[in-house]
């Protein structure tokens, strides 16, 4: 990632989510033919949920670019967040369609048991069901690894997106099948499946989007982290007590402001020369986008 310009960066983000929006605009059309001409209310309903994936993709496409855009008067921090705020988006679509899902599973589980059975789906259902299963999990494989290497949040989060539209069609697959290989008693099958495929988005959604929020909310690196700023802080030798240190995530790079104490005879230029050696080895560790601020102290009565 270190190695790899911001027109790269955002070049390889837009192939990536481009080939996902042409997936799922393929099986968003062919999901809802099958459905109507299937007679499937859960590939309906699977397919509303292809059009989610559909929607995200262009929100990664458009946020994406707003992130790469340069510092300007307005932004002295950057527009990194753009970015945060595309998967906290991502994230609340996917819990409303998981709990979309799950409201309308557990409709149709009472209406079965209260005897509205509903009609046998069509093969084509089924089909279709299983082409979803295969090329979202394609997909999902080909997405988070792209996010992975080009260190994006979004399309990270749109992987998981694309994988629990492959869970969701796992859910339908089984209630089709179960529908019209094991007959009328059967059907509820599908409303089952569909509740517990849900569970398992809303927690996608909320792993996706609770991290989120929390950046934009400016919540401090985790505890970990912050530890190992300080040690690699005061490996640099000179510097002790590192102190009032401060993080948080702009986009995909970290924030760091840190006080540090060395000698109080050294002169401006060595204290300089010392604090810069800092923020490189911090910039070597966590990229060069690294927004560092080192604060430099007199040790106390002769400490060192």
């Amino acid at each position: 990632m270190a190695k790899d310009t911001k027109d790269t960066r955002e070049k390889g983000i837009y192939r990536v989510t481009a080939a996902g929006s042409i997936v799922n605009a393929l099986l968003l059309a062919f999901k809802f033919l099958a459905g109507i001409l299937g007679n499937s209310a859960a590939m309906l309903a699977d397919a509303v949920h292809s059009l989610s994936d559909f929607i995200t993709d262009i929100v990664v496409l458009l946020f994406v670019h707003l992130s790469n855009r340069p510092v300007d008067k307005d932004h002295d921090f950057g527009h990194g967040k753009y970015e945060t705020l595309a998967t906290a988006i991502i994230g609340i679509v996917l819990l409303a369609v998981g709990i979309g899902i799950l409201w309308s599973g557990a409709a149709s589980i009472y209406g079965s048991i209260r005897g509205n059975v509903p009609e046998t789906p069509g093969a084509i259902a089924l089909i279709a069901a299983a082409i979803s299963i295969v090329s979202k999990e394609i997909l999902y494989r080909y997405t988070v690894k792209k996010g992975k290497q080009f260190n994006s949040q979004a399309v990270v989060a749109n992987a998981w997106h694309h994988r629990s539209d492959a869970f969701s069609s796992i859910g339908t697959l089984i209630g089709i099948g179960g529908a019209i290989l094991l007959g009328e008693s059967w059907r509820i099958l599908d409303p089952i499946a569909a509740v517990i495929v849900s569970i398992f988005i809303i927690k996608a959604a909320i792993q996706l989007s609770v991290p989120s929020i929390n950046d934009l909310l400016e919540k401090s690196l985790p505890e970990s982290v912050e530890q190992e700023i300080m040690k690699l802080s005061t490996a640099v030798p000179g510097v002790s007590q590192p102190h009032n240190l401060r993080t948080r995530r702009i986009g995909n790079y970290y924030a760091i402001e840190l006080h540090v104490r060395m000698d109080g005879s050294l002169s401006l230029q060595d204290a300089h020369r010392t604090a810069t050696e800092i923020e490189n080895k911090l910039k070597e560790h966590y990229g060069e986008n690294t927004h560092i601020i080192i604060h430099v102290e007199p040790t106390k009565g002769g400490e060192a």
